[in-house]
């Protein structure tokens, strides 16, 4: 069975950003797609101190909760990851948690469908979705759309639950997330996954 693994960023279990989620569970399901939650906003996560022992180690210097969802990221075939907005951007633990998680595993991430889903009152959830989405564009993961910005509007989870446009967008992003986890694993049998040429590192150490 393919399998999405879904990150809720925000430190309210049954929140607004739990309430997009939810809808989405609900059509994986229907589509015979395996899903497991996890809670990061709940968690106490440090951010990345750029000590680089991942690279020695093949996991995060600090043993928490990044390296307990590393090999379920590395298993799953699609990555949801939600959070609410503050100021503008995703909240600080969703932020801290994508970091060290991206960072310090080195396996690959080509081909995995990555979507973003944020939540606000009103206003800074495009600069949180664009945050969020840069993690798949550099891993090489497809970033699944819907039929409107992956967002849900209100304060609290009972006005989410009346914004109808903000839930039929979760409810179309999962279903074209399936339907492209289920093509790219077809694929993969067909025709094999794209090349990835890993050669270069540019950095100009010379400085010229």
């Amino acid at each position: 069975m393919n399998k999405v693994l879904i990150l809720n960023g925000s430190p309210h279990q049954h929140g607004c950003t739990a309430t997009a989620l939810d809808e989405m569970i609900k059509v994986f399901e229907e589509e015979g797609v395996g899903t497991e939650l996890i809670q990061v906003g709940t968690k106490d996560i440090r951010g990345c101190i750029s000590c680089n022992k991942c690279s020695e180690t093949g996991k995060c210097v600090f043993d928490d909760l990044v390296n307990e969802v590393a090999p379920k990221l590395e298993e799953a075939d699609g990555l949801v990851v939600g959070s609410p907005v503050y100021y503008g951007s995703p909240n600080g633990n969703i932020i801290s948690f994508m970091n060290r998680l991206f960072y310090s595993t080195h396996f690959s991430k080509h081909m995995k469908v990555g979507a973003a889903v944020v939540s606000c009152r009103r206003g800074g959830n495009t600069a949180s979705f664009d945050v969020l989405n840069k993690y798949f564009a550099i891993s090489g993961m497809p970033v699944a759309s819907s039929t409107y910005w992956n967002q849900v509007h209100g304060f609290t989870a009972d006005d989410v639950k009346k914004d109808l446009e903000g839930l039929q967008t979760m409810r179309n992003l999962a279903r074209n997330m399936s339907f492209m986890i289920k093509a790219f694993s077809d694929a993969k049998v067909k025709y094999g996954y794209p090349e990835v040429e890993r050669g270069c590192f540019t950095s100009f150490p010379d400085g010229k």
